[in-house]
């Protein structure tokens, strides 16, 4: 299965942000959407990544006074991508092999969806009890 079979579903809104965003716009983001990370946005092409884990990275090492700087100083880049043909296995190694949680999903040059690990994990979860659920009614209808 691929990632399109994911994003189809979905609400086609993605929140983001842009290079210039402060840092405390993103962080408010971040807490006020109960999300991870934002795709970081230069006009329609993607920039980079914020997350949590840049947002803690730059407050541990600058203090408080990071909050007023520009997420595109902080931010993750360049961005690790997949394309919507993306097989959900190979999504999920890809993620563990590079340690990130999030992927930005594109059609050539355009970001048409943005999952997570936990999305990612959930569907295969579900493909998973499909198949069993179908082995049992096999073995009881044989």
């Amino acid at each position: 299965m691929s990632v399109s079979k994911i994003i189809a579903n979905r609400d086609h809104t993605i929140v983001s942000c842009t290079p210039q965003d402060s840092v405390q716009l993103a962080a408010k983001l971040l807490a006020d959407k109960k999300i991870g990370a934002l795709p970081v946005m230069d006009g329609d092409g993607i920039a980079g990544i914020f997350s949590e884990r840049d947002l803690l990275y730059c407050v541990a090492r600058d203090g408080a006074d990071v909050l007023g700087r520009a997420v595109g100083e902080v931010m993750t880049s360049p961005a690790i991508t997949i394309s919507e043909d993306t097989e959900v296995l190979n999504a999920l190694s890809l993620m563990t092999r590079r340690r990130i949680r999030h992927l930005p999903v594109m059609d050539g040059q355009k970001m048409v969806g943005f999952v997570s690990i936990g999305d990612l994990v959930k569907y295969r979860m579900e493909m998973i009890e499909e198949e069993a659920q179908q082995m049992r009614e096999y073995i009881t209808t044989a």
